[in-house]
């Protein structure tokens, strides 16, 4: 996947041994512990997490809503923590909850916001026809903002995040309430922020469609970096390379054989981790139980990224483990 300009080479976001510790005392919640994280010029860096992951923490220090109990956010060679103001006149953020615009249409909106990142009329009047046009926003263009859909104000956001976009952009689920059609449009237009020369920082829970839109990915689990890398990755560092699932009836017991191990279960829905070199023996097995009544169904699949996220997510110990990198252990996401 393309990392963007000859910049590239340059890490535009560097955070450092990062905590943030609410309360005080047995009652700290440790919010965030030890993040360190770089993004570099030119590239999309996903972070990944479940809700209370301690996603919106560690966005809220980058740009200075938040001052973090200890270590270090460098941006665009600005120290963030001791200058906030500054660092936030070289980011553009797209939040997860829509900029309010009552009162404005959509392009109205979206040239205002070039206007005040320092663009002239005139490059805010092309910039946001531009976007406009590549989001398919045009029917709704001059439509009261109160009028339009989720989908549409989402969208909306986005153009007004990168109508004139900083040095950094961090975009928190941009995609929320997209239809299919336009939600691949604006992929598209991320990864041109990328190319042309911004580091992105997207926060998602997305997994499928981080898998596709990133360059590397740090999922973060209880305030902690548990692992890091480029998305194929973190997937051929998975022990298992492909998954069996299998959708048993009410009450039918699967006894796999010693081989095949489970990955997880969920209610009548069971993943198994297939060996390398027993995809045959696997489909076997669990044809068989079709043909018996068992199941109801089965598919044999290359390990996901989402498999991946999972298995990180739930392991019973993982908040003891070190980081883990896929690839180069000294190179950071």
């Amino acid at each position: 996947m393309s990392t963007g300009t000859a910049g590239a080479a340059m890490d535009l976001l560097t955070i450092t041994d990062l905590h943030k510790r609410f309360g005080t005392g047995a009652h700290a919640v440790h919010a965030n512990n030890a993040v360190s994280l770089n993004i570099r010029a030119g590239q999309i860096v996903g972070l990944l997490g479940h809700n209370g992951a301690g996603k919106t923490t560690l966005v809220n220090q980058i740009v200075g809503l938040t001052r973090p109990t200890s270590g270090s956010i460098v941006l665009d060679g600005i120290d963030a923590v001791a200058h906030p103001a500054a660092a936030r006149r070289v980011t553009s953020v797209q939040a997860q909850a829509n900029v309010p615009i009552t009162g404005l249409t959509p392009q109205r909106a979206i040239e205002l916001v070039g206007r005040i990142r320092g663009a002239g009329a005139r490059r805010a009047r092309i910039r946001a026809a531009r976007l406009i046009e590549v989001l398919d926003l045009g029917r709704w263009a001059r439509t009261p903002a109160q009028k339009v859909s989720g989908g549409i104000a989402r969208l909306t956001a986005f153009a007004m995040c990168a109508v004139e976009p900083g040095r950094l952009v961090i975009l928190d689920e941009p995609t929320n309430d997209v239809d299919p059609v336009r939600r691949r449009l604006l992929w598209r237009q991320i990864r041109v922020l990328a190319d042309d020369g911004a580091a992105v920082l997207l926060v998602t829970h997305n997994v499928r469609e981080a898998a596709r839109a990133v360059d590397r990915l740090a999922v973060l689990d209880s305030g902690r970096v548990i692992a890091r890398g480029a998305p194929d990755e973190l997937v051929s560092s998975r022990a298992h390379p492909v998954v069996l699932e299998v959708l048993a009836h009410p009450g039918a017991v699967l006894e796999p054989p010693p081989w095949l191990g489970v990955d997880r279960t969920e209610g009548s829905r069971t993943v198994f981790g297939v060996p390398a070199g027993r995809e045959t023996d696997a489909v076997a097995w669990v044809s068989r139980l079709r043909e018996e009544g068992a199941i109801e169904r089965y598919s044999l699949e290359p390990t996901s990224l989402e498999d991946v996220y999972v298995e990180l997510t739930t392991h019973a110990d993982h908040h003891h483990d070190h980081d883990q990198d896929a690839g180069n252990k000294e190179e950071q996401a």
